[in-house]
């Protein structure tokens, strides 16, 4: 069972946002029955780690316009396919649509917000990297957010070759490509990237901590 320091461990959430997890307004949505679902499991684990001092990262995709999505070939080439689940994505989550919001339920105060992901790895063209490695110093990488079966899954592979130890929060990623595909990557990930464990597995490999109260971050939404 590994164990996780907290004065070395950050959650980041990859793509929580409306544009996936919100059916009311999506643009590339996970299936609306299991929306709810994981929004809940990783409401749940993001209160216990912020309790025991564990900074929480939000990555949000943000394209200025539909012509930086279909700047890629293979996404230029399914936008007319119906039976490819990321059709009719040159409207996905362009800067202030709503599209772009975190779900509300899994955002506070103190949290750190890192936009402009563009493609699937949340630290291409980002400061991720920056923010982890010089202000937050972290070694462990705890991974939740949509799709696991693209965006969680490259990143698991970028923070892997920048040797971060990644943990995978079984209950907090899922896919809009559909549970076989959604299990088969939390198979590939427990194989070669780090380890793919259940919420309260998580808590219990951090162990007790004199809880945040008063002493908690309070830099807000940066």
């Amino acid at each position: 069972m590994v164990s996780l320091d907290p004065a070395r461990t950050a959650l980041v959430a990859i793509d929580m946002h409306r544009g996936h997890l919100d059916p009311a307004v999506a643009t590339l949505p996970l299936a609306a029955e299991r929306c709810d679902l994981v929004i809940a499991r990783a409401a749940r684990l993001f209160g216990e780690l912020r309790a025991r001092r564990i900074p929480i990262v939000h990555v949000v995709t943000e394209y200025r316009d539909a012509q930086e999505i279909l700047a890629n070939p293979f996404w230029r080439a399914i936008h007319d396919d119906p039976t490819k689940a990321r059709k009719r994505m040159s409207g996905h989550n362009i800067i202030g649509e709503p599209t772009t919001e975190i779900i509300p339920d899994l955002i506070e105060p103190g949290d750190w917000i890192v936009r402009g992901k563009k493609r699937y790895s949340p630290f291409r063209d980002t400061d991720l990297g920056f923010l982890l490695d010089r202000r937050l110093q972290v070694d462990t990488l705890i991974l939740a957010g949509i799709n696991t079966t693209s965006c969680v899954l490259c990143c698991g592979f970028d923070a892997t070759n920048r040797d971060y130890r990644v943990v995978i929060a079984q209950d907090a990623v899922d896919s809009m490509d559909g549970e076989e595909m959604h299990c088969f990557a939390l198979r590939l990930m427990a194989a070669i990237i780090g380890w793919v464990i259940a919420n309260d597995d998580i808590i219990a490999a951090i162990g007790d901590v004199q809880p945040a109260g008063e002493t908690q971050r309070q830099d807000g939404g940066r």
